[in-house]
């Protein structure tokens, strides 16, 4: 019995055998691959956790430059931050807080270009789009309303349309094209449809223009 119970051992140690010298390397690799990409993983987390907290800190040091109201401090933390940490939204935060504070204290060309860093790169369609209305807002101020035009002839997600037509009706009707601000005025009372408060202006300014906008609900044009 003893004897039988030692070549069923045997039999199966042989099968073990045969079964790793067929699947080992495989079972191994398959192994260190899963390992290696758990390891990764864990990395890239700590990794993008202390991205956020190097941010955060460089972020407190832009809003402190913003508070002092020095203009080249104020230059200098932000390209630390587009530098370092120039894909992180808290960069993106941090141009729109120095673009503000540089263009307050009238260093337009400064604040444009901290804008534009966010256009040109942002990750979020949300802040581009944000960007791009600012930059468009501070061309229009300046009278330059071919940039300002520029940025509102790229695409905008559908919450930013609305915004982007009406502005553009501005520039158009700044540079005495009333006919155009006419239309983009109507493409803004039209994407507006769930925002009733800026619709009013929107209608307003058609008013002003000797438009009004309400026949065009019971057309089908607008709700």
């Amino acid at each position: 019995m003893a004897k039988a119970l030692d070549l069923d051992e045997q039999e199966q140690l042989d099968q073990i055998k045969h079964f790793w010298r067929t699947w080992g390397n495989l079972i191994s690799w398959i192994l260190i691959a899963l390992l290696g990409s758990y390891a990764a993983w864990n990395g890239y987390q700590y990794w993008q956790r202390s991205q956020a907290t190097k941010a955060a800190a460089l972020f407190d040091e832009v809003e402190r430059a913003v508070a002092s109201g020095e203009g080249v401090r104020i230059e200098r933390s932000l390209s630390d931050m587009k530098a370092k940490y120039g894909s992180t939204q808290f960069a993106q935060q941090a141009a729109f807080l120095a673009a503000k504070s540089l263009q307050t204290q009238g260093k337009t060309d400064e604040a444009i270009k901290a804008l534009q860093g966010v256009a040109d790169s942002a990750s979020d369609k949300g802040y581009r789009d944000i960007a791009r209305l600012r930059l468009a807002g501070l061309h229009l101020d300046a009278k330059a309303y071919d940039p300002s035009l520029q940025q509102l002839s790229a695409d905008f997600t559908p919450a930013m349309a609305g915004l982007a037509a009406d502005l553009r009706g501005d520039v158009l009707q700044a540079k005495g094209q009333s006919a155009e601000a006419i239309a983009a005025y109507k493409t803004a009372w039209t994407q507006l449809a769930d925002s009733p408060e800026y619709r009013r202006l929107v209608q307003a300014k058609l008013n002003a223009l000797g438009v009004d906008p309400l026949p065009m609900t019971s057309t089908g044009t607008a709700k």
